[in-house]
């Protein structure tokens, strides 16, 4: 079970990473670029996620991942149970959504420092 402080430490830690709190929910920004957000309880995680390979990946686990409300749909974003998720693979959805809005040069040194990814 993944929680919250499990992967906080790493929005602050990837570069160009900040935290902010928008109407109470923790975000993860790349300059205005939310690409992680967690609901008010901390036990969803949206994430950026590739829109083609969304649905996917819903089907694949969908007791873990569920599609975006309506109103989202037009994004690229998935939302996660973080109870359905353990540590190390939630670490992992950040640092992939991460990549998604940093240009590539800084996701490969990332990739360069962290060969064994985020742990």
């Amino acid at each position: 079970m993944a929680l919250l402080e499990d992967v906080r430490p790493l929005g602050t830690e990837l570069e160009r990473s900040y935290e902010v709190y928008v109407r109470g929910r923790l975000k993860f920004r790349v300059q205005q670029i939310v690409y992680v957000a967690f609901s008010l309880d901390e036990t969803v995680m949206g994430f950026a996620f590739p829109r083609e390979e969304r649905a996917a990946l819903v089907a694949g686990e969908p007791h873990t991942f569920q599609m975006p409300p309506a109103a989202d749909m037009r994004f690229n974003w998935v939302h996660a149970d973080l109870t359905a998720l353990d540590p190390a693979e939630a670490r992992e959805l950040v640092v992939d959504a991460w990549r998604m809005v940093v240009p590539l040069k800084v996701s490969r040194a990332y990739d360069l420092a962290n060969p064994d990814g985020p742990g």
